[in-house]
């Protein structure tokens, strides 16, 4: 029998990343797949509909299954029909019961939350570190391997306290090769996009006729094109465009990416897609200083980043892989 790996997703980024590893290491090994689950009193909410705002909710349960429905991949929801020889995590805010004490390899997702006040009491008084969302990534130390999309944001993982030793850089699939997005069938071209963000759906502070303003200036004479947020209340947020910027066209579907790599400037709040418009060498504006992000821009590898972090996996079952090298002859593993 086939040692087997689960990949734990959650949202469709997430679920993509996953299975961006999983391509490499399918010939040898069983790979199943399972939206992001929980237990006690956190699966109860998921089940009244308390949790729909995360990737623990229904909603985006349901994009992840199709998207690994239409793919092929095997589902096993929960983790519950196998004995798994490793778990490849894209978030450690929950470390569900049946994971703990398993060999993990946890991924970044994308770009973490600013560090606020609610930050700085979950770390103060050990609170669930869900709490504060993705400005705790890294900091359960229940893996093996963390693997980071930058030297920049090693940096920043270990000033928030995470092990220098467990942290990897080979950078993250969907943000390791944005130049492949320019091959696309967008119909328009030379446009300010502006990407928004979920922070009012997630319960932070979003002055969201501010941002509109700030956006409308920034692009002058130049057509606007918006592109929601797939966790935004839509009915909303279109009121609130059409109300600031008439003109604007407005997207709640399609491919972002492609949408990038036509834009001549790109506005966001604090979405991580930000990442392929300053590798693809866009005019970018975030609420996040441009200084920060441009040091902490994910490697630009070709889309090797799954390979890559396959890699990682391998060494961690135990085959007999040295991945300090990778095929450009770039460094993986980082120094301590």
């Amino acid at each position: 029998m086939k040692p087997k790996i689960l990949f734990i997703g959650g949202s469709l980024n997430q679920t993509t990343i996953c299975h961006a590893v999983s391509r490499h290491l399918e010939a040898e090994y069983d790979c199943y797949f399972t939206p992001f689950y929980t237990e006690g009193l956190l699966e109860l909410a998921r089940r009244w509909g308390w949790l729909d705002f995360t990737v623990i909710g229904h909603p985006r349960r349901l994009k992840a299954e199709a998207y690994l429905r239409e793919n092929g991949l095997r589902m096993d929801y929960g983790g519950k029909q196998y004995e798994y020889d490793l778990v490849v995590m894209v978030s450690d805010l929950i470390i569900p019961a049946n994971v703990r004490g398993k060999k993990v390899i946890l991924i970044q997702e994308g770009m973490t939350d600013p560090e606020t006040w609610r930050y700085h009491l979950v770390k103060a008084l050990r609170l669930p570190r869900y709490l504060a969302g993705t400005a705790t990534a890294g900091l359960s130390n229940a893996y093996e391997h963390f693997c980071v999309a930058s030297a920049g944001y090693r940096d920043l993982f270990i000033r928030k306290g995470v092990k220098p030793e467990k942290i990897l850089v080979t950078g993250i699939p969907n943000f390791d090769h944005a130049a492949q997005y320019l091959e696309n069938d967008f119909p328009y071209k030379d446009y300010v996009l502006v990407a928004t963000s979920d922070a009012r759906e997630t319960f932070k502070v979003d002055d969201r006729q501010k941002f509109l303003k700030w956006a409308v200036e920034i692009a002058g004479e130049r057509p606007l094109i918006f592109k929601l947020h797939p966790n935004e209340n839509v009915d909303r947020a279109v009121a609130e465009i059409q109300e600031m910027a008439p003109q604007a066209r407005i997207y709640v579907d399609g491919n972002v990416e492609h949408m990038i790599a036509n834009c001549e400037a790109l506005i966001t709040q604090y979405s991580s897609c930000i990442y392929n418009g300053l590798a693809l060498g866009k005019e970018c504006y975030s609420y996040f200083d441009m200084d920060m992000l441009r040091r902490l821009a994910p490697v630009q590898n070709g889309g090797s980043s799954g390979y890559l972090i396959s890699l990682v996996c391998r060494k961690a079952l135990g085959e007999n892989v040295d991945p300090a090298i990778t095929p450009n002859k770039k460094l993986v593993f980082s120094s301590p």
